[in-house]
């Protein structure tokens, strides 16, 4: 689909911006993407208690591979005055490899991960490195203040700077880098019936089970260890063991989509989360109804929010999460006020939605007694927490995450610290993503 350059118009039929393909090797895509960024540092940065894996092949080629992008990058801004917005823990040495090369382009990273207390990253072996590498960036993002509070605590553990604190700032060799919070969000998209076809999607799985559930409970994650998903499976299970009125009445889906297939603890925990909602469909199961549906596969967003509107209670139980943004689409899909949002409390998104229900995904009992307050909540209850997140949402969207952190950037000084900058020409902004 791309042109000689390796750039794509988008959308075709009426071009707003331009994609430029890097095309890596089946060796430097195992290296960089499955090994170095998701064994290494996606376990490195969620304290779920699953070890790193740290081979040095993978670290050549998470180098090589950030070196690929840095020269895309510079081929696509030319000389033109630059913004360069650097997504997530993928491209950690990629604002110091463009900053070198363009010390006046304006380069913020956003992290979109949690960010481990300085103990935790330690075990990194190339820790200075990748802190160095990321404060080549004028601006550096984190969900909430205490992930930023944490990276500047290892950065003032293991490299020799200056850190202010009053301002959330970091000097290195002469250069400051601002440490700010951005909590990303979702948009509230207008209401609208599903498509005919989706609907038939939604009623069939009701068929399945044997009928449209009184209750139906609705989980939405990819399939990693960090998201919780056997916590939540026992919380369900303790439910219907201390309220079996519940049976029969009650049927949890979870809608899991494959993820990092090649990595072998993502294969061994597909198998866990599989063995598991077995083990408990066999326990409860009567005729046609089954207490939990397992969707392991990829669903559309449009598929996904008609679930949403569907379902009483969305339960998100992340061991850790930088944000979570499946508990903000619930909320949004939730047009008619209705519904109930069970949170864990060690994501971002529980700083926000304080109208949440919150969990600790670890505590069985626990979560079990908060799906009960949750199925059992009288509806004026729920239309007035669901008021409070939606407005919560509502306030602080995408738009406003992206606009933000955006116009922060435009105010980087670049000339040199305590002199104003010069009005800039109308930039070239390039956006990395992996």
């Amino acid at each position: 689909m791309v042109d000689d350059h390796d750039r794509l118009e988008v959308p075709p039929e009426d071009p707003q911006y331009t994609l430029r393909r890097v095309w890596l090797s089946r060796q430097e895509e195992q290296g960089y993407y499955y090994g170095l960024a998701n064994a290494c540092l996606w376990p490195l940065c969620h304290v779920v208690y699953t070890r790193p894996v740290f081979h040095a092949h993978d670290w050549k080629r998470y180098r090589e591979v950030n070196a690929l992008f840095c020269k895309a990058i510079l081929e696509e801004a030319g000389d033109a005055p630059t913004f360069v917005f650097i997504q997530d823990y993928h491209f950690a040495l990629l604002p110091r490899m463009v900053k070198e090369q363009r010390p006046d382009a304006r380069v913020a990273i956003f992290w979109h991960i949690p960010w481990p207390n300085a103990e935790a990253f330690a075990i990194c072996p190339w820790q200075r490195e990748l802190l160095d590498g990321m404060l080549g960036a004028d601006l550096i993002g984190f969900h909430i203040q205490a992930h930023c509070n944490n990276f500047l605590a290892t950065v003032d553990r293991t490299l020799e700077s200056r850190i202010d604190w009053e301002h959330f700032a970091v000097t290195r060799r002469d250069r400051t880098t601002s440490v700010r919070p951005y909590p990303i969000s979702v948009a509230i998209s207008p209401d609208h019936p599903p498509d005919p076809e989706i609907a038939a999607t939604v009623d069939a799985l009701f068929r399945e089970v044997g009928g449209r559930p009184r209750y139906l409970g609705i989980g939405v994650d990819r399939v990693d260890y960090t998201k919780g998903i056997p916590e939540r499976l026992r919380g369900i299970e303790r439910l219907f063991e201390l309220y079996p009125e519940y049976q029969g009445h009650f049927t949890f889906l979870q809608i899991g989509a494959p993820s990092r297939t090649r990595i072998k603890r993502y294969q061994e925990f597909m198998i866990e989360v599989q063995e598991e909602i077995e083990r408990i469909n066999r326990k409860f199961r009567a005729g046609a109804w089954r207490p939990i549906v397992f969707a392991a596969r990829h669903h559309s967003h449009a598929e996904v929010d008609a679930f949403y509107r569907e379902a009483s209670v969305c339960v998100v139980t992340s061991l850790h999460d930088g944000m979570n943004l499946v508990a903000k689409e619930y909320v949004a899909a939730r047009h008619d006020e209705q519904g109930v949002l069970i949170l864990s409390r060690f994501t971002g998104a529980s700083h926000e939605l304080t109208d949440a229900l919150m969990v600790n995904p670890y505590d069985t009992e626990e979560l079990a007694q908060t799906l009960h307050t949750a199925l059992s909540m009288p509806r004026a209850e729920q239309h007035t927490r669901m008021q409070h997140l939606r407005a919560a949402v509502q306030e602080h969207n995408v738009y406003r995450w992206a606009g933000t952190l955006i116009g922060d950037l435009a105010e980087v000084r670049i000339d040199g610290p305590g002199q104003p900058a010069p009005e800039p020409p109308p930039p070239v902004t390039v956006a990395a993503n992996s």
